[in-house]
């Protein structure tokens, strides 16, 4: 990452995301597919819900006959972090109209959000409508393309657990990890490795006792009020 926030450095810097998204996208293509899901509805789920754990779970409960009410709430359930990660980057468009705050927030995903919070990390805690953007728009067209693919070629692959496609996602997201902890100069690489370290713990054992919907956002709550209280407490 360089310190530009034009649109062609957002293709730049979102370009290992999107090579991400071509794995899971795919992913979910084959596993609608198998599902009993044609190759159209499968694309609209991801043109219209665009969230990749969402849609599986909506795979999973159309398929078992869940009523649409219940498949709503759990999306919502599961999409509930969305509301922390909107917040946050509002805070960085404070000076845009409200349509391009929406926009903004309305294709949001986990991935853009974290590269726009390791990219204003470098940029003196700037971020512009236009880098944000493209980064957004790159990620919604990636998977909703592999999404297409997946779905045309699911037919041929009955088991799509055995190519291990689902670890894209997991591999995007540490690299993405790796990238905050190496760029960020703020706090020390102690503390950051601290609260990853009670994040895996509070993931670990919450899925004893907390719905699987709300435990990432919960975990995330917690542990960023630990972060800024040791923070505040050695600083």
């Amino acid at each position: 990452m360089n310190t530009q926030l034009d649109a062609s450095t957002a293709f730049k810097d979102t370009l290992p995301t999107m090579l991400g998204y071509i794995g899971i996208g795919i992913a979910f293509g084959i596993v609608g597919k198998a599902g009993g899901f044609s190759t159209l509805v499968v694309v609209l789920m991801s043109l219209i819900i665009y969230a990749g754990s969402a849609q599986f779970i909506t795979v999973s409960m159309l398929a078992t006959n869940n009523p649409i009410f219940a498949i709503i709430f759990a999306t919502f359930l599961i999409n509930a972090r969305m509301i922390l990660m909107s917040l946050t980057v509002a805070t960085f468009f404070k000076k845009e109209s409200l349509f391009k705050n929406i926009l903004i927030g309305t294709f949001l995903t986990d991935e853009s959000f974290a590269l726009g919070i390791n990219k204003q990390l470098i940029t003196n805690q700037r971020l512009t409508f236009s880098w944000f953007n493209t980064a957004n728009l790159l990620s919604y067209l990636t998977w909703v393309g592999s999404t297409i693919i997946g779905a045309l070629i699911g037919d041929f692959i009955p088991n799509p657990e055995s190519l291990g496609l689902d670890f894209a996602i997991v591999a995007m997201f540490i690299g993405l990890l790796y990238l905050q902890v190496h760029t960020d100069q703020k706090l020390s690489v102690t503390l950051q490795l601290l609260l990853i370290v009670l994040t895996f713990v509070g993931i670990y054992f919450g899925m004893i006792f907390i719905p699987h919907s709300i435990l990432v956002l919960l975990v995330t709550l917690i542990i960023c009020a630990i972060g800024v209280m040791i923070n505040y407490a050695f600083n």
